[in-house]
């Protein structure tokens, strides 16, 4: 068919696509153990994670789920912590332990040749560790240092006291670091929340890079060959504090010149309708670089380099918080301001054009963020965890292209409202 340079080609919206999330496959270990894993990509990597429920939620104590976490690798029964980090720089590999409000999850990259040698030490890291006093002393120290530090800091202060007005100090949730929580961390408490939480069957594990039947196999002859412990599923509740609306104003550096601003309310988590579409009206509030936020704060007022607004989803509960850095002299103003482009969201329809941004921004990031198969892993790794499928994943994509004006006012008028934030001036 020879081609008609003459007649234009149709213009098409970048958000008329159709993206199916490739399919992860799901294999039981010989002892039960769930095992995800993808093959995808070209190059000889692979990444494994080892997601575990032992976050801050399932900690028995203040501060311990942070320090289990930073302290995992540097010493088993069998080996140090210098000897466990030559094992691992030998081969090439990286192996980071991240704990958040809800999981803990033990990251492995490395070649896939390497697999044999590097899986042995991951597996007694994740069944043999015994968190050495001196390890704990050395981590003891540079905590505190480190919070002394940023202390001083107005942003460091502002996200610690925001999270504990929306959620209460008693909630996991809304704990923060504190000295005196640091000092009194000591090798039992540790100890008890490791063996509590990091319990093999409630493990999930995720693989993908360039694997196969092979690398499964691997897998399970290393972690699916031990009978697992029977572990007690821990049930908790956390109530959070009744609501009534605090306005702060904190001096932390007399002689600062900027302060920080935090403004936040309690917010659904994943499972709840309103979610999707309120990531596409948060976006277009305050959640990109083109937001009505920084359009107005940042472009015409020139009050501050970036402004955001966040959602933060968990398990058991979730937060919306807008945050900026300003000049002393400007944060009311700034503040004034916020909540004048709350009040238009409520009482203005949305442009059909400068919602047709947003989707396309949103989408565009969604194709851009499952580029690679580590990027797609955690994709899934986070529907799995959170006990999704994967229409959940396809059902946001068709919010995202659907959500109307209107339907987005309606939530700016149950969401946007003042009287429902906290607010927070560190200065």
């Amino acid at each position: 068919m020879e081609l008609n340079r003459k007649v234009a080609p149709p213009v098409k919206d970048a958000i008329d696509f159709d993206y199916i999330l490739p399919e992860i496959q799901e294999k039981q270990l010989d002892n039960g153990i769930a095992l995800y894993w993808l093959n995808a990509g070209v190059q000889d990597v692979a990444e494994i994670d080892w997601v575990f429920p032992a976050g801050i939620w399932y900690e028995a104590g203040e501060g311990v789920a942070q320090a289990v976490s930073a302290l995992l690798k540097n010493g088993t029964s069998k080996l140090n912590a210098r000897q466990i980090n030559e094992a691992l720089e030998y081969y090439g590999a990286s192996l980071k332990v991240n704990t958040g409000n809800d999981f803990s999850t033990v990251s492995l990259h490395c070649l896939c040749k390497h697999l044999p040698e590097i899986l042995p030490v991951v597996f007694e890291i994740l069944t043999d560790a015994v968190f050495p006093e001196d390890e704990l002393e050395i981590f003891k120290t540079n905590s505190i240092q480190r919070l002394m530090v940023n202390l001083k800091q107005c942003e460091f202060v502002a996200n610690q006291k925001i999270d504990a007005l929306i959620f209460g100090m008693q909630h996991p949730y809304g704990r923060y670091s504190k000295k005196e929580i640091l000092e009194s961390l000591n090798r039992e408490k540790l100890l008890q929340h490791y063996r509590l939480s990091y319990v093999m069957s409630r493990v999930k594990i995720f693989m993908a890079g360039n694997v196969s039947e092979n690398e499964v196999n691997l897998v399970n002859n290393i972690f699916g060959k031990f009978q697992l412990a029977k572990a007690e599923e821990q049930i908790l509740h956390y109530a959070l504090p009744d609501f009534k609306q605090v306005k702060e104003k904190i001096i932390n550096d007399a002689e600062g010149v900027q302060g920080a601003i935090r403004i936040g309310s309690n917010f659904a988590n994943r499972k709840h309708p309103d979610y999707s579409p309120m990531v596409v009206l948060n976006t277009l509030f305050g959640g990109y670089f083109g937001s009505r936020l920084m359009s107005n704060i940042r472009e015409d007022k020139g009050y501050t380099y970036g402004i955001y607004s966040a959602i933060a989803p968990y398990v058991n509960g979730g937060s919306l918080i807008i945050q900026t850095e300003a000049g002393r002299d400007v944060l009311e103003a700034a503040v004034k301001e916020v909540y004048h482009e709350m009040d238009k969201l409520r009482s203005e329809p949305i442009p059909e054009e400068e919602l047709l941004l947003v989707k396309n921004y949103l989408l565009g990031n969604l194709l851009g963020d499952l580029d690679g198969p580590f990027s797609i892993l955690q994709r899934w790794r986070t529907l799995i965890i959170n006990g999704f499928t994967r229409e959940y994943f396809e059902n946001n994509i068709r919010i995202y292209k659907t959500v109307s004006a209107a339907e987005l006012q309606a939530l700016a008028c149950k969401y946007y409202l003042p009287e429902r934030f906290h607010e927070v001036v560190v200065v």
